[in-house]
């Protein structure tokens, strides 16, 4: 049989990396097995949903390569369905009509709650007959539909991360509301635990793949798939991703959403690569630096963590940087453009974008360390304490410098590659008796105002085709 997997985020705001996780989990378990992932788009609540959302949770998904297989289904397409559904649940008399009242469930809340008690509903119109029934409605009572749960009932299954799990009614709150409230002999619009069941057993889903606080809402369906002698599909409940406290990630965590991971620099292949690391592991000769199809080969669910995984800021950023690293270098220079033009930066050729992106692409761990890496090139760097106290304490520092500058204005020379930037510093060594070190310290601070940077001899190619090596080194010796 197919495997067919699904990710049913709701759209009631932006794709948090636990939906991304979710999704990437489902995503390798189909490729592993050769099924197929699909996407439910959960948009019942009206309130909350909006298609910018919608939107938003399918760009990430694309952003992250994580493409579905079949056209996404909208569950809000699908009420009447559902609504069918619950009238047969009605029929065959597992679902009965319940007119307790909201300030009825807020006392009953406030009764168990000083009893020391969790909130259960009582059940108390189970039993009602169709004269009583009739009675509430003709008062103008609302109500809502309920789902049957016997106290003693045993639910159990097998979940392919979590192992066996094991439920008795009497802890699931009472009966379950399946619809929300509605007049007369109406049916409200119907709510999560019924919906997902429905809408998996049309959608053929074998095999649900969740996080682990649905494991309550499991529980529920199981029961509603076997009143409805629907195929059970085969559950695995994922850890929760945790902060570095040890508490289940959240906005107050600062970064949550896709959209911030791509903001802040980070590539997709680098975060979806690191996310598959967080609940599941392997030992693998060629390292942690796995492309999607990589992973997809060897990914198993039953090796995913039980227990939650912390989020860590420092693997993901090493992750990236070896992206970065590894990249082909247009590809990346396409990223690093973008940084450029945002800031209003104009580069002199394409040979000179290749070139620079060539010599800060091993420095940078996010894309938009770039801003920074290229700044110098582009605009007079500040000089820095360290700098000015270099050339102040260093009597060969300056001295050093109107050589040079001397020695470019006299030979008129336009153009600096790397093999006449080594043969300056070498001519300039020998002929004056200055250290080769305290040269290129010279030259450092002059281009970068500071003692520190990427390599020098490119660098001084990079600013003499932008012109600005001379300007450079005249600011120190005014």
């Amino acid at each position: 049989m197919e495997k067919r997997l699904r990710l049913a985020p709701s759209p009631t705001g932006l794709l948090h990396i636990g939906t991304a996780r979710t999704a990437l989990f489902n995503w390798l378990y189909a490729k592993k097995t050769n099924g197929k992932f699909l996407i439910r788009i959960e948009d019942t609540d009206i309130i909350r949903s909006k298609p910018e959302y919608t939107k938003n949770i399918l760009d990430g998904l694309n952003w992250l390569g994580l493409n579905w297989d079949e056209e996404p289904i909208q569950q809000s397409q699908r009420i009447s369905i559902h609504k069918d559904t619950i009238r047969k649940l009605l029929e065959i008399g597992v679902a009965y009509r319940c007119f307790t009242s909201e300030s009825e469930i807020l006392e009953l809340r406030e009764k168990l709650k000083s009893s020391g008690l969790p909130p259960k509903h009582d059940n108390r119109h189970r039993n009602l007959t169709s004269k009583e029934i009739k009675e509430f409605i003709s008062q103008g009572r609302s109500s809502v539909i309920r789902f049957k749960i016997e106290d003693e009932t045993e639910i159990k299954w097998e979940d392919q991360i979590k192992g066996e799990i094991k439920w008795k009614g009497r802890d699931l709150g009472g009966d379950l509301v399946l619809s929300r409230r509605a007049f007369g002999f109406e049916i409200g619009d119907p709510l999560y635990n019924l919906a997902v069941v429905v809408d998996d057993n049309f959608m053929n889903i074998t095999h649900v793949v969740r996080g682990e606080d649905h494991i309550s809402n499991t529980a529920k369906q199981i029961l509603i798939y076997k009143a409805l002698n629907f195929q059970l599909p085969i559950f695995s409940h994922t850890p929760l991703i945790l902060n570095s406290e040890g508490k289940k990630l959240s906005k107050r965590d600062c970064v949550t959403s896709i959209d911030e991971f791509k903001e802040m620099g980070y590539l997709p292949d680098a975060l979806a690569n690191y996310m598959a690391f967080l609940g599941w592991s392997i030992k693998n000769p060629k390292g942690e630096i796995l492309s999607l199809s990589e992973i997809s080969k060897v990914f198993n669910l039953s090796e995913v963590n039980k227990a939650g995984a912390k989020f860590n800021w420092e693997k993901l950023n090493w992750i990236n940087s070896q992206y970065i690293k590894k990249m082909e270098l247009t590809k990346l220079n396409k990223y690093i453009k973008k940084y450029w033009e945002d800031m209003g930066w104009e580069s002199p050729s394409t040979e000179w974008d290749l070139k620079l992106t060539n010599l800060i692409r091993d420095s940078m761990i996010l894309l938009k360390d770039a801003i920074d890496q290229s700044k110098p090139f582009f605009s007079l760097s500040e000089m820095q304490k360290e700098g000015e106290e270099f050339l102040k304490n260093n009597s060969d520092a300056k001295e050093s410098l109107k050589t040079v500058l001397c020695y470019l204005k006299g030979e008129n020379i336009s153009f600096i590659n790397s093999d006449k930037a080594k043969k300056i510093i070498d001519d300039i060594s020998v002929k004056k008796s200055i250290k080769k070190g305290i040269l290129m310290k010279s030259l450092r601070v002059a281009f970068f105002g500071c003692l520190s940077g990427p390599d020098l001899i490119q660098s001084w190619e990079l600013l003499s085709l932008n012109k600005s090596d001379i300007t450079l080194i005249e600011r120190c010796l005014i």
